[in-house]
């Protein structure tokens, strides 16, 4: 059977997960808009790698799609990294050999014209967002921001020559109202204490204010990070172009120091099973069933924590941490998760697991010579 592989076909690039995994597994898509946004040319994440930085290819079997996938390149973190690494990213695909090797020839083939010497991936689009695949844990049903991917892919991008690196995990707590409070000692104490420190109110009037603390505590904490690239204001409010309107503000916190941004932990409800209930299409029952949800929802997801390096291991993160999920408890939630966390760093998987977190997805990022 021939694979026909074609280019820029959004309707197939969106219609490709859905196709390929079937009505009745996990995988939940973001928003048609929203995806649309990403791979368009006004993605700020691909400015500085020159014109026609990212693209994507849609496989497709006697008339049918069934799988997909984006080039790209991030000038960006390249220059920063010292590499000539192109990304794939969004490589869903039904489990057929032939139409999966197509796919990642054509993202490999894109790259190589482009001077690239490796590849690797998912990254949807970047490091700062979605990436990995799903290597254990296929049974969780993802959160918002999670990815999820069936055990073929994994499979099937090895068959390619591909190997796994970069471990990560996504975690939980599945009993919130239950779970061992956060253990807290007198360094912790002496913060709650200390009248430098004090939550900053989340208004609506004010969310524009933090949102950028909480990317100047980002850019700052995740400094050290690998494949961390400082977010421009404009790449943040393009991702984040939504979060005032779906961030959770009684569980988000932005801690000062003596005015200024000590640390935050960004928290939102986890729309997925909205997503899936409108197939992530906008329609005229979209209204109904947001707030059907709303009015049901229990699970939260953590979207990113940091604290300033300079106020790092003064016992800041728990004492945070214990607020948050304090109010969660408060406003209803019984689950709460995180996007992923990497091995290499231990402090935040130990920190996790002190909150009473336990283990959701392994992930892994896949690379290739080219």
């Amino acid at each position: 059977m021939t694979i026909d592989i074609r280019s820029g076909e959004f309707e197939a690039f969106f219609e490709a997960p859905f196709a390929a995994y079937g009505a009745g597994s996990p995988y939940v898509s973001p928003l048609k808009a929203d995806l649309r946004r990403f791979v368009s040319d006004a993605n700020p994440l691909m400015s500085g790698a020159g014109e026609g930085a990212l693209t994507y290819f849609t496989a497709h079997r006697d008339g049918r799609v069934v799988g997909r996938i984006t080039a790209h390149i991030h000038g960006a973190s390249n220059r920063m990294h010292g590499l000539a690494r192109g990304y794939f990213g969004y490589f869903d695909c039904a489990d057929e050999p032939q139409a999966a090797a197509a796919l990642l020839q054509a993202a490999e083939d894109w790259c190589r014209a482009r001077g690239m010497t490796e590849i690797a991936g998912n990254f949807n689009l970047t490091a700062m967002q979605q990436i990995g695949v799903v290597t254990n844990g296929f049974d969780h049903a993802p959160y918002l921001d999670q990815v999820w991917s069936p055990p073929h892919i994994a499979r099937l991008l090895t068959q390619n020559g591909y190997v796994p690196t970069f471990p990560m995990a996504t975690m939980e707590v599945r009993d919130l109202p239950s779970a061992p409070p956060v253990r807290l000692g007198a360094r912790h104490r002496a913060v709650m204490e200390d009248p430098d420190f004090a939550f900053a109110p989340i208004t609506r009037a004010v969310l524009p204010q933090r949102l950028e603390e909480a990317r100047e505590i980002l850019n700052a904490s995740f400094a050290e990070n690998p494949m961390f690239v400082p977010i421009s204001a404009e790449e943040f409010h393009f991702q984040a172009k939504d979060m005032k309107w779906v961030m959770d503000r009684r569980i988000s916190a932005v801690l000062h120091h003596k005015g200024e941004p000590a640390g935050c932990v960004i928290c939102v409800p986890d729309l997925n099973p909205f997503l899936r209930r409108v197939r992530s299409r906008i329609g005229i029952t979209a209204p109904w069933h947001f707030l059907r949800h709303r009015m049901t929802n229990t699970r939260a997801i953590v979207i990113f924590a940091g604290i300033m390096p300079h106020l790092q291991g003064r016992g800041i993160n728990p004492v945070i941490l214990n607020h948050v999920m304090g109010r969660a408890r408060t406003a209803g939630y019984t689950h709460i998760g995180n996007t992923w966390i990497a091995d290499v760093n231990p402090m935040s998987l130990a920190q996790a697991e002190k909150s009473g977190a336990s283990p959701m997805h392994r992930l892994h990022i896949f690379g290739k010579a080219l």
